[in-house]
């Protein structure tokens, strides 16, 4: 199945961290595996074992035509030996962005449907049709985020991590942040960053925990206010942040979760946010296949490794 390669951890070092007494670390998750990275590569882990107990040889699930989720998911079935179909929300545009064609190139079928039929897509009726047109499949929903995938998300902290008083991650559809809760020891402090705009997602975090009966043994705050403008969006401050810290650390961030996570870690650091005494272990996600696409959309020159 999916293999993993050792995850370092890397001290992010600058004057004014030491001025507040605060030490940053950054968990290099986007270094797991060559194309399932980052929290992708836990969220698919345990959803293709569960597909291959089931005994199913093809793999379905859902995504918009930049979605990490698609090109991890497509990646996963090819290391794995599955069949894969990805029903991508919108119309087909030809060229195909870099994350489509590489899914595409590694085997998964891209079917098409409109924003309307796309929100249909937790629907039974809807599911028993595409089950009708494609025959049976081991359904991933959009972004992974399942039981399987929390349980695997909760293995990104390890016991070597337990000393830290605070965890940051990003936040898309909550998975991850769920499987990091499910994790995190009393002395900690976990902070989610979302990705989207909104004070909708503390409702929806709230609900994601109770499904999955998850009860943080430590404190978990949901910070809203570091989005761009929302999902996808981005403003010149942080295009500029995510080229200076590559400068500065030789670390690439991508503009839609990881870097605006980071850009809010260190603005709060600033602010005093973080006691003196803090060590504070941020989570890299992944995310840099999209990097490709975005420099394609908006004629810029990220860098991606």
């Amino acid at each position: 199945m999916l293999i993993p390669a050792k995850v370092p951890t890397s001290e992010i070092i600058r004057p004014a961290f030491e001025d507040m007494g605060v030490r940053l670390y950054l968990k290099r998750l986007d270094r797991i595996n060559e194309l399932v990275s980052g929290n992708k590569f836990f969220k698919l882990k345990y959803n293709l074992e569960e597909a291959r107990r089931q005994g199913k040889s093809t793999l379905l699930t859902f995504g918009g035509a930049f979605s990490n989720h698609i090109y991890a998911t497509a990646a996963a079935a090819k290391q794995g030996g599955f069949e894969c179909i990805g029903i991508i929300r919108g119309e087909e545009t030809k060229p195909l962005n870099p994350t489509l064609q590489y899914a595409e190139d590694a085997g998964m079928r891209l079917h098409y449907i409109s924003r309307e039929e796309y929100r249909k897509k937790k629907q039974d009726q809807f599911l028993e049709s595409l089950r009708e047109k494609f025959g049976a499949f081991f359904l991933i929903p959009e972004g992974g985020t399942n039981s399987l995938a929390i349980k695997g998300a909760a293995e990104i902290l390890g016991n070597e991590d337990e000393d830290f008083t605070h965890v940051t991650s990003s936040v898309g559809t909550g998975g991850t942040l769920a499987g990091l809760a499910k994790r995190i020891q009393p002395n900690q402090h976990l902070l989610g960053f979302s990705s989207l705009k909104g004070e909708f997602i503390h409702g929806e975090i709230s609900e994601l925990l109770d499904k999955f009966h998850i009860k943080p043994k430590g404190e978990l705050t949901i910070v809203d206010n570091y989005h761009f403008g929302g999902y996808g969006k981005f403003q010149p401050e942080l295009i500029e942040f995510i080229r200076k810290f590559h400068y500065l650390h030789q670390i690439p961030l991508d503009p839609v979760y990881t870097g605006k996570m980071m850009y809010g870690v260190i603005e709060m650091i600033k602010q005093g946010f973080f006691p003196k005494g803090s060590r504070i272990l941020a989570i890299h996600t992944g995310g840099l296949q999209g990097i490709a696409g975005f420099n394609s959309r908006f004629n810029a020159s990220l860098p991606s490794e």
